[in-house]
């Protein structure tokens, strides 16, 4: 398709000729701070469940709102511009969020420490490396492919911005000044709506994590386990905002295929292990006790992990496969774009990107430092790896991104082709040891990074190129988002994992296990709330297989004795301390399929008849014509993550029936159902809750280990007097408080009956 900076017939609400203010102090600013917000609370929502939602309309209608409200307070009225910056730099953050979460808890899963520096740094270059890569895709994705490519989310930003453009923005569009633009009128008052939804969905969330988990006001799960003929089966449900929100927000047909996975998980597979392997007497590999003295838990722990990890490994190479004709046209035109490099019109302020030299030294200097970091273990051909998936896999991004949306963009499958490829390549060159998991998982992660920021760098630009944005300035904006998102992001991630870590004592997982301390250098001290019972210093032994103990991390004594197995937040088996007190984990399903990659290629040490189980799985869902991703991810999650999820897809469709049903709502096809049902009160209700939700469970797992006594306290009493908490009927009553967050979701959800 031949290059034009003015495709016929199409003119951006701000004109090329209209000079506004744009990127402002107070924009980016906003935008950054917001980024950071989202963006920890995605990375909350991945290590959960392995996924995010996009957070550009929640962001979008908070800038809206607080630009609004800074003009009633005396400030300069906001243009349609500086919101778009704002909205821009928020949405670096959730992006970030997503391939930190999906990569860097694998270190930790391998036995590794995970240092500051590390996660930063992968955050940091990963991040910019992607928005800089897109930069010369623009004029070909964005502009000359404006009617092919529709870039779904941005378009959908793109009306919220204009919706709730303000008169200033209105006269530079052109627009003659109305009643129906004036204060008080139903345009204002559905601007004012929607900034309620996501404030009081926010509100609500908060306060529902507060009051359920630091107060024990309920139960922040429910379960109900079954006897014979399913024993060991079990099926419940973490009543918490945030998966409700989850669900409502990517609909019923995904929620229902992943808690469609953990029934299978569930309902079936545990129970039928433990049917076939009741009459064991011996623990069958990779477990280290029979299947006879197992609970639920422990084969899901055991065996189902497995099952589930080759499964949805499997499912991201198919998704990956089935978008390889999509994959080898986007690399064509991604080249195209390249070989333009500043062609367009450049007077125009709407055709106005970074300067192609600056990309290019940008780039440049990113590998050399990826070269050249310490903490990253990189090696010239890991940085070479990462030029070529990076730029292969940005292009790709950035172009599925528009023909079917972000949350629809295989992002995990391209992060598992790229360690799939590194880790044989290493194998072929003999890189087996460990200082090779470190080099194989961060050219993993960056390339996942640079991924899967390319594409929400061009959801903002299309949100640009509609509204009349100039790309420079969204450009220059998104870099700041992803470099301060990802200067927060690292610190919460450790923060969470040390919430969770327990501090085993080794005589009670593998008693009598020593090592020859004379070849242990590193030391570490206790952590958290367990430090104050045991202050000493410790060798660190960073056990790699399963002889005598399980693998993972422990503290020895000078002698060399085993005195702690060191239980991480993030993906560890032990939910009480010592002390009886329960800790929240974090599954982070796909960090852990990429631990297993690593270890299966280039130590080969992985139950592989475990692993092909749940490759079969995927392939006999592909042949059925189900998509098999969505589904593996619920065989690899407990049932208790998925089963929320698809209450809020149950309210979803609800919602989206009635809706449909509306005389407004009759004439529109279904693809204008769906993007009206993406940006309706429903979604920004979800939206609020949670972020809230999401945001109350970091705030509180961070600060457990500091208010230890009243936590303890709290829990007595709620064990004793609270009925919502203990006892017979905690279950049911429980479900009160939640089932008024749902029943409220689905009111909101529902719209009215327009006059015509």
């Amino acid at each position: 398709m031949p290059f034009d900076s003015k495709p016929a017939g199409f003119k951006p609400y701000i004109p090329a000729t209209a000079q506004l203010p744009e990127m402002t102090p107070r924009a980016l600013i906003m935008g950054v701070i917001l980024g950071m917000i989202f963006g920890a609370s995605s990375l909350y929502l991945v290590l959960k469940v392995g996924l995010t939602v996009s957070a550009s309309i929640p962001v979008a209608v908070i800038a809206i709102t607080l630009f609004g409200m800074a003009k009633k307070l005396g400030a300069r009225e906001s243009t349609i511009l500086e919101n778009s910056v704002a909205q821009t730099a928020g949405s670096a953050g959730e992006s970030l969020a997503f391939g930190l979460g999906v990569t860097m808890p694998a270190i930790m899963i391998l036995g590794f420490d995970l240092e500051i520096s590390r996660v930063m740094l992968v955050g940091v270059l990963g991040g910019l490396l992607g928005i800089l890569m897109m930069i010369p895709l623009r004029r070909t994705l964005i502009v000359d492919q404006h009617r092919e490519l529709k870039y779904p989310e941005g378009t959908a930003c793109a009306e919220v911005l204009k919706a709730a453009a303000t008169d200033v923005s209105r006269e530079a569009a052109g627009e003659v000044r109305d009643p129906a633009t004036a204060e008080g009128s139903d345009a204002m008052k559905t601007a004012k709506r929607r900034a309620m939804l996501i404030f009081g969905g926010f509100g609500i969330g908060i306060l529902y994590k507060t009051l359920s988990v630091s107060f024990k006001g309920w139960r922040d799960t429910i379960n109900f386990e079954f006897g014979a003929p399913l024993k060991t089966g079990s099926i419940g449900a973490e009543i918490s905002p945030e998966l409700v929100g989850v669900g409502y927000i990517i609909g019923p047909r995904i929620a229902y295929t992943m808690a469609a996975g953990g029934v299978l998980a569930s309902l079936m597979l545990v129970p039928m292990i433990k049917f076939f392997g009741e009459l064991a007497t011996v623990p069958l590999s990779p477990a280290t006790i029979p299947i006879s003295d197992m609970t639920g838990d422990d084969i899901r722990a055991s065996y189902i992990l497995y099952i589930g990890a080759g499964a949805v490994a499997a499912g991201g190479l198919i998704s990956l496969a089935r978008s390889l004709p999509t994959i080898w046209n986007g690399l064509r035109g991604g080249l195209a774009g390249v070989r333009q490099g500043s062609k367009g019109d450049e007077s125009l302020r709407t055709d106005r990107d970074i300067p192609m030299k600056w990309v290019v030294i940008g780039c440049l200097a990113i590998i050399a430092i990826i070269s050249l970091a310490t903490p990253l273990h990189m090696n010239v051909l890991g940085a070479v790896l990462i030029l070529v998936f990076g730029f292969l896999f940005a292009t790709v991004s950035s172009r599925l991104t528009g023909e079917i949306g972000s949350s629809s963009n295989p992002i995990s499958g391209m992060a598992v082709a790229t360690l799939l490829f590194t880790c044989l390549i290493f194998l072929v060159m003999g890189w087996t040891g460990g200082q090779y998991y470190v080099t194989a998982l961060s050219v993993g992660a960056i390339v996942c990074i640079a991924a899967s920021n390319a594409g929400t760098t061009s959801q903002d630009l299309k949100t640009g190129y509609l509204v009349g944005s100039t790309p420079r300035m969204q450009q220059y904006a998104i870099l700041c988002g992803a470099f301060a998102s990802a200067l927060i992001l690292g610190p919460i991630l450790l923060k969470l994992n040390e919430a969770g870590t327990v501090y085993v004592p080794a005589a009670q997982v593998a008693p009598g296990l020593t090592v020859d301390a004379a070849t242990l250098s590193d030391t570490g001290q206790l952590q958290g709330p367990q430090a104050k019972d045991d202050p000493n210093t410790y060798k660190v032994w960073h056990k790699t297989d399963t002889v005598g103990g399980p693998a993972g991390k422990y503290f020895v004594d000078a002698a060399g004795k085993a005195v702690y197995l060191v239980d991480p937040g993030i993906n560890g088996h032990h939910s009480t301390r010592p002390d009886g007190t329960e800790v929240k984990k974090y599954d982070a399903p796909k960090a852990v399929l990429m631990s297993y990659i690593i270890k299966g290629i280039l130590d080969q040490e992985l139950p592989w008849t475990l692993v092909l189980f749940g490759v079969m799985i995927a392939i006999v869902l592909e042949m059925a014509g189900i998509a098999s991703l969505a589904f593996s991810v619920g065989v690899y999650l407990p049932l208790v993550a998925t089963l929320p999820i698809a209450i809020g897809g149950t309210v979803r469709w609800l919602a989206d029936r009635r809706n449909n049903k509306l005389p407004q709502n009759a004439h529109l096809n279904e693809e204008e159902r769906q993007a009206a049902g993406d940006r309706s009160a429903g979604v920004l209700l979800a939206s609020g809750y949670i972020a809230g939700g999401a945001l109350a469970g970091i705030i509180i797992a961070i600060t457990a280990g500091i208010f230890t006594d009243f936590d303890a306290a709290i829990g007595a009493w709620a064990k004793v007097s609270n009925p919502f908490f203990e006892g017979a009927s905690a279950n049911w009553l429980s479900m009160i408080p939640y089932g008024a967050i749902v029943l409220l979701l689905w009111w909101v959800a529902r719209e009215k009956v327009r006059k015509t």
